[in-house]
């Protein structure tokens, strides 16, 4: 086994039963042979338009779907997530102390002051003053709420977490302090990302190797760099003609 891989995902295919309940229903496929890793301390972008199978595929490495075919080996725990909309992902009904703390109860590994304790440390790493605790998700601008949104996906310390479009909902100047800020925890906390993002230039900027999905298959991969001054597919280059 190699201990520098935290994923690997091997001759993956998969996809998911629309318009129907448990096993009826029509099975439509969506991924077609993905093969990829993502190695200790990366982060990894996933590119593609929509419809391209990335939420597919987040859904598969999360356990939320079986794969049809092929296997995702997880050398970690298995990743948090951090969503696109923390509005939606975060309860509305509690303040942010109880929100950050419900994951470490139900742990049940830790006794009170020993969760008070990390939610408050976590709370600081992620650029939040106390005073936040016993605010809402409504009484948050979006920026805080994303901010809160990767404390509660990092409060049992994972060590591989999955982006998904985590700062497309925020304004240019917001997501550049929210990229700062991943960029850092990656550094502090010892993590690795699968970031997924439509916005090519999101994806530069904080990634290290991207894998570029069409239609259920990655047809490029490689290093930032190489792909995006070097691109090898006419669909990336597409994409890239877009972007700019």
């Amino acid at each position: 086994m190699d201990e520098n891989l935290v994923l690997e995902v091997r001759r993956l295919s998969g996809g998911y039963r629309k318009g129907g309940v448990i096993s009826r229903g029509t099975y439509k496929q969506i991924l077609f042979d993905v093969n990829f890793e993502v190695r200790h301390g990366e982060i990894v972008g996933l590119v593609g338009e929509s419809g391209s199978g990335k939420s597919t595929l987040a859904k598969i490495i999360l356990g939320l779907l079986d794969p049809q075919e092929g296997e995702v080996i997880h050398h970690t725990p298995r990743p948090q997530i951090i969503f696109q909309d923390p509005y939606s992902s975060l309860n509305p009904a509690y303040d942010v102390e109880w929100i950050l703390e419900e994951p470490l109860r139900v742990y049940g590994k830790y006794d009170k002051a020993e969760r008070k304790r990390r939610v408050r440390d976590m709370l600081s790493r992620v650029e939040l003053d106390e005073h936040y605790l016993k605010s809402k998700p409504n009484e948050l601008s979006g920026g805080q709420r994303q901010r809160v949104s990767i404390a509660a996906a990092l409060i049992r310390r994972p060590r591989f977490i999955i982006a998904d479009e985590p700062v497309s909902a925020l304004d240019v100047t917001v997501q550049a302090q929210v990229l700062r800020l991943m960029r850092s925890l990656r550094e502090e906390l010892d993590l690795s990302y699968l970031f997924i993002s439509h916005d090519l230039n999101v994806v530069y900027q904080i990634c290290d190797r991207v894998l570029v999905l069409k239609n259920g298959r990655i047809v490029e991969q490689g290093e930032v760099e190489t792909v995006f001054n070097h691109p090898q597919h006419e669909y990336t280059k597409r994409l890239l003609e877009a972007a700019e």
